[in-house]
């Protein structure tokens, strides 16, 4: 509101010094020249609602002297002009292309700013998809290593210096995995691309070699879908992970059957709370901590559109995932 009235007053200035012409003192001249500095200044830094309306209105009264005296209106009408309007219309052009540039500036900011955080996203993704990497084999190689010391400590037949040295590897080998495990793997990319691993059927051999008891049914018997098929041994992976860290020689089941357009993998293993499975518990140095793979494995199986489920059911702990395949044409 003072915007506009300050434009106001400009204007009735421009229009009174326009009268009389005839003889115009120096004083005059010189007001002309501040009236027009003021104007341009006004238009160049100041805002005001419906600038346009007013300057129109401000035209009336020249326009109506004009009419009722040519000579007279004329000058009030071209000092308006020339003194208010006119220099008010420049300096109004130039605040729009001030405040286009200050736009365009900000605007290349902005996208200079999304870009950084485009390139940064890409390689925290990258970076999160070799901790997860990392996590899935890694992890999965060091529970084995701890299981097989833990079996090999608890044979009858080996000497005392061996046993010490098989229980400081065992032990060695289960810190390195609850480190690894509490560090990377809850690093998780959605959507990170899955490298080129074993099959099932490797995934559960390795794990028998290692010492854990596997009986599999329906494994490396259904053709399945790349990227289903990597999940799949993703998963029991680390299922079989988690049953060599927290039910150590326990017995684990891999079920997988094939149903109309749908998969579904279980793996199912006692909690371990038998007296055999708590000795080779103490033996592998199994620490109850929470794990950190099943977050990861809900997600890689929810990318395939499948459902995922991990709950202990009455003295067992089972690990399902449903997978949508479809049909063979």
């Amino acid at each position: 509101m003072r915007n506009a009235a300050v434009l106001v007053l400009i204007g009735v200035a421009a229009q009174i010094n326009g009268l009389f012409l005839d003889h115009v003192p120096l004083w005059r001249q010189a007001l002309f020249l501040a009236i027009a500095v003021l104007a341009y200044l006004h238009g160049r830094h100041r805002v005001c609602p419906r600038e346009w309306t007013i300057l129109g209105s401000l035209a009336l009264p020249g326009a109506v002297a004009v009419v009722a005296d040519f000579s007279v209106g004329s000058g009030v009408l071209l000092s308006y002009l020339l003194t208010c309007a006119l220099p008010w219309a420049v300096g109004r052009f130039r605040r729009q292309q001030a405040e286009l540039l200050a736009a365009t500036a900000q605007r290349v900011r902005q996208l200079e700013l999304e870009q950084r955080l485009v390139a940064e996203r890409a390689e925290l993704r990258e970076r999160t998809r070799i901790a997860a990497d990392i996590h899935d084999s890694v992890g999965h190689d060091l529970a084995l290593i701890a299981l097989r010391a833990g079996a090999l400590e608890l044979a009858g037949d080996l000497p005392e210096t061996h046993r010490r040295a098989t229980a400081e590897l065992r032990a060695s080998a289960t810190t390195a995995t609850d480190r690894l495990r509490s560090t990377i793997g809850v690093l998780r990319a959605d959507g990170a691309g899955d490298p080129a691993i074993e099959d099932v059927t490797a995934v559960v051999e390795r794990a028998r070699a290692a010492g854990l008891t596997v009986t599999t049914d329906g494994v490396g018997t259904t053709p399945l879908p790349p990227p289903i098929d990597r999940a799949l041994a993703h998963l029991v992976r680390e299922a079989l992970t988690n049953a060599a860290r927290h039910a150590p020689g326990a017995g684990v089941v891999v079920r997988v059957t094939r149903a109309d357009e749908f998969v579904v993998v279980t793996i199912e293993n006692p909690l371990g709370d038998d007296a055999g499975s708590m000795s080779a518990a103490r033996a592998i140095g199994h620490r109850p901590t929470p794990g950190v793979g099943l977050a990861g494995l809900r997600e890689r199986v929810g990318l395939l559109a499948g459902t995922f489920h991990a709950a202990r059911e009455s003295d067992r702990f089972v690990v399902t995932a449903r997978f949508p395949v479809p049909a063979a044409r």
